[in-house]
């Protein structure tokens, strides 16, 4: 039971994805989920909270949002979390409400900010939060409304003056079953009426924390050092399904579900419950609900009983994290030990129980070759996987290919930081920048020619090149517009159809 006043709290949160529109920026299933969880605690205890969505492809003018978020909804905490990319404009965010709002006070967290507490730690924040941040939050609001002093809350680092109060870490929530469910409202107001409308609505529901794994270029094995506790924890079948159902009584033209987690197969038994508990609730519909998830490839492994699990429960597409196609840099590099047959295997199998598959790419790794890129063009070639993700390396703060990467001189501090992933940051010896980004840009074509229309593939690497060159995007968009009106894209398919007939 919650004892005192309520208190206000407002979440900012940052993004460089497209978005739909600049008042309206957020899809449905775009919402950050680990800010959505402490607000649904501190929600769970009386307080009101609120979110301020920053969408920093608009760029520095946040000003007149931040102002009239502040003086209508009039905070006492403000809360921020960004990744290593979004923090320098988080921090000149935070810095702009320090000068105009001395009095409210500002805390941040994220995964950038509990890797790199020294580095982030300047004048702007009042404090940070290393690790999990909704029971730290909490106990910070409970001191915030009594009036006292914040201190001696595990998780933060606290400034009094020049001085830093810096706590131990609190072991991390073993029970997420016992967390509320996470707050889909607060991102209502900044979702577009058309998009929540639409059919085929899509959500994320979070299947556990922590993963398994080491993986160098992820912050996993850097994260599950900094509290104790096992690290890798799961929801239980019920709990999760229960959270669906509320779900989609809220929101009931939901159709499909992503089911959030490093790997389902991480816990094999949890995994064929959660299979059958999802399979009994589907059974209770009337329209099935579709599931995808991640699944990470290990040596050998016996798919076939969960692939059948999947199929019985309507996992309709898996993610497969190939990142390189060379088994050499996936060794050596990533350290993730599994074959190119491991993968073709998994896919094969994917397949003969009708699931689609998609592929987790990765271009311009530390030690990359263009042969070892070939190496990924031959094994999506291979497999052709229904979709991709595609990404350019970026190396985060914290992993240990940054850690690399500064060994070899590879980051420089004029480092493009804006378009994450998306524009080639690092230039090696062997894979210059220009390759990297010519790569990036012609992906699909390298992987679907003879397979997809020619023109459809060479816009989407049109498309690419100019989609963060404003001018060049609103010409490209102007003339892709223009063909599609003649139905020259029609054509193209009927001859394309034509010419694989003739072959």
């Amino acid at each position: 039971m919650h004892v005192g006043k309520s208190m206000k709290i407002l979440f900012i949160y940052s993004f460089s994805f497209e978005v739909p529109s600049k008042n309206k920026p957020i899809n449905p299933d775009h919402s950050q989920i680990g800010i959505s969880y402490i607000s649904s605690l501190l929600k769970e205890h009386g307080h009101q909270t609120k979110l301020l969505a920053l969408p920093r492809i608009f760029g520095d003018n946040f000003r007149d949002n931040i102002d009239s978020r502040i003086y209508d909804f009039k905070p006492k905490l403000i809360c921020f979390t960004a990744v290593s990319t979004e923090f320098p404009f988080i921090s000149s965010v935070a810095a702009y409400i320090k000068k105009q709002y001395p009095d409210i006070y500002l805390l941040a967290g994220g995964v950038h900010v509990s890797l790199n507490p020294e580095r982030v730690l300047d004048n702007t924040f009042d404090a940070l939060c290393i690790g999990e941040g909704e029971y730290p939050a909490l106990e910070l609001v409970s001191q915030l409304e009594m009036g006292s002093t914040p201190t001696s809350i595990e998780n933060l680092w606290i400034k009094h003056g020049s001085e830093i109060e810096k706590n131990t870490a609190r072991q991390f929530v073993q029970d997420i079953d016992s967390l509320p469910f996470p707050d889909r409202e607060m991102w209502l107001e900044w979702t577009d009426d058309k998009l929540l409308n639409q059919k085929n609505l899509r959500y994320t529901v979070l299947l556990g924390r922590g993963c398994p794994f080491q993986c160098a270029y992820c912050s996993n094995h850097a994260l599950k050092k900094i509290a104790p506790g096992p690290y890798v924890r799961f929801r239980s079948p019920n709990n999760i399904v229960e959270e669906i159902k509320t779900l989609c009584e809220k929101f009931p033209l939901t159709s499909e579900i992503y089911l959030e987690i490093e790997t389902i197969g991480a816990n094999k038994k949890w995994a064929m419950e959660l299979c059958a508990t999802l399979e009994k609730y589907n059974s209770t519909l009337t329209s099935p609900l579709a599931y995808g998830v991640n699944l990470r490839i290990t040596p050998n492994d016996n798919l076939e009983t969960l692939f059948e699990a999947f199929k019985k429960c309507n996992i309709s597409f898996v993610n497969i994290g190939l990142e390189s196609g060379s088994e050499k840099i996936r060794r050596e590099v990533l350290k993730r030990n599994y074959s190119n047959q491991d993968v073709i295997s998994a896919v094969q199998l994917a397949r003969k129980f009708g699931i689609k598959v998609c592929f987790f790419n990765l271009v311009g790794l530390p030690g990359e070759t263009v042969e070892d890129f070939n190496e990924t063009i031959k094994m999506n070639r291979i497999c052709l996987p229904d979709w991709f993700q595609l990404s350019i390396f970026y190396p985060y703060q914290g992993t240990d290919l940054y850690k690399l990467c500064i060994d070899k001189g590879y980051i420089k501090e004029d480092m493009e930081t804006k378009w994450e992933r998306r524009v080639a940051v690092l230039d090696y010896p062997e894979f210059s920048k220009k390759q990297i980004q010519r790569c990036f840009y012609w992906f699909d074509y390298y992987v679907y020619r003879g397979h997809k229309p020619t023109l459809a593939l060479i816009g989407t690497a049109l498309y690419r090149a100019t989609q963060y060159r404003p001018i060049l995007f609103i010409f490209f968009k102007i003339v892709n517009r223009t063909i599609s009106l003649l139905g020259i894209r029609y054509l193209v398919k009927k001859l394309h159809a034509l010419n694989k007939k003739n072959d």
